[in-house]
């Protein structure tokens, strides 16, 4: 098999990071302001796009609009069921500007959104039309970041698919700029105690109204330089730390407090999917068994019913 995950150095994409997920901030708000709300905050994220990040439908006075950050052409798209469509060009640009020209386009298309114009669960919070410090964007780099979600994507969505219980979608939350999915218990967890920067604690403590089990991927960061994949669990039994996970370079960090495995070690494996498979189960199976989840209710391979109807 041939190993194509792309390679990501936390050093080559770090200034791009920071100022493309300040644009998916601006974004993703706009979401937030047009959506319903939906439980622990479903209703803010963006998913991996054939082409980038996209917010999906989401719905205004006219009908249903999009809005596609397209890494391959290096453009923002925005459509809309009255046949409108607009776009803003992604290059070196302030956080500024790019807030000034979406809400123009916004304007020629008839989508009112009033939105938080400041960054969340980031510091400092540099109001978004204010922003002339953050420009950076390397479309090469962006480019490699997104062909590395997409391979992520698959994985996730294959492993979402053996649990029956309450699983969120597979989604980008531009808040901690990460691909993660979260698995539920079913049973109702103790009032979240942790502080994020700049987010309500009403929000946290909703997001963490129920026990989980939640893994994903994050690109680091300068206190963390590494391309990783994460998984914890809340509430968090003394025991999880101690649990075996796979595969064997995987490690908990307990500052941390959740398992990691490098995006690297994932690469470099010779079956980086079912590598990763490996940490995405034994870390579950550490949260789930730990914090005695019913997992016969709640687990299920429906793999049979593709071979029983003949399904390729």
């Amino acid at each position: 098999m041939e190993n194509n995950w792309p390679e990501l150095k936390f050093q080559d994409l770090a200034d791009t990071i920071t100022t493309v997920q300040l644009w998916t901030q601006i974004v993703g708000k706009i979401r937030l302001a047009k959506m319903p709300w939906l439980n622990h905050s479903w209703n803010v994220t963006l998913y991996v796009s054939p082409r980038g990040l996209t917010t999906g439908s989401v719905p205004f006075q006219k009908g249903i609009f999009q809005i596609d950050f397209d890494f391959r052409t290096h453009k923002l798209i925005i459509i809309s069921s009255s046949g409108l469509q607009q776009q803003v060009d992604l290059f070196p640009r302030t956080v500024a500007s790019f807030y000034a020209a979406l809400f123009e386009k916004l304007k020629l298309m008839e989508i009112d959104a009033e939105i938080y114009a400041k960054p969340n669960e980031l510091e400092p919070a540099i109001p978004f039309e204010k922003d002339e410090t953050h420009f950076q964007y390397n479309s090469e780099q962006i480019n490699l970041f997104w062909q590395a979600l997409v391979k992520i994507e698959v994985v996730l969505t294959r492993f979402r698919a053996k649990f029956t219980g309450k699983c969120s979608p597979v989604h980008f939350f531009w808040g901690g700029f990460d691909l993660a999915v979260t698995r539920f218990s079913g049973r109702k967890a103790p009032k979240y105690p942790g502080a994020v920067p700049n987010m309500p604690l009403e929000i946290m403590q909703e997001a963490y109204s129920h026990e989980v089990s939640s893994c994903g991927f994050w690109p680091g960061s300068k206190d963390f330089p590494h391309p990783v994949f994460y998984a914890y669990c809340y509430p968090t039994p003394e025991t999880f730390c101690e649990q075996p996970v796979m595969p064997g370079s995987a490690f908990f960090s307990k500052e941390m407090g959740e398992f990691f495995l490098f995006y690297d070690d994932v690469k470099k494996a010779a079956d980086p999917e079912s590598f990763l498979m490996e940490f995405l189960q034994s870390t579950y199976e550490a949260a789930a068994n730990t914090g005695n989840w019913d997992r016969q209710a709640l687990e299920a391979d429906f793999s049979y019913f593709k071979k029983k109807h003949h399904v390729k």
